[in-house]
């Protein structure tokens, strides 16, 4: 294998720290992996599409419900019983 040194912020190595041991992945290991996600889109001609544009016209065209029900657990209490 070769190595790369490569120099980046300190937020970014925050950052990469966080999402490593997150995926209980070393550093090199997401590193590479991250580098050959975006190789395999850029020679396949891929743009890079965002959730938030997939998404489309659903993100924000509800309106009411109670304001906390991404972060209250009391309303997934019966979530999938019938």
């Amino acid at each position: 294998m070769t190595t790369l040194t490569i120099k980046i912020s300190s937020q970014l190595a925050q950052k990469l720290r966080k999402a490593s041991a997150r995926a209980r992945l070393t550093k090199s290991e997401l590193a590479r992996r991250a580098l050959e996600q975006y190789i395999a889109r850029e020679q396949a001609g891929e743009d890079f599409v965002s959730a938030l544009d997939r998404a489309g016209d659903a993100v924000g065209c509800f309106t009411g419900g109670p304001r906390d029900l991404a972060s209250n657990p009391k309303h997934l209490s019966d979530f999938g019983r019938v």
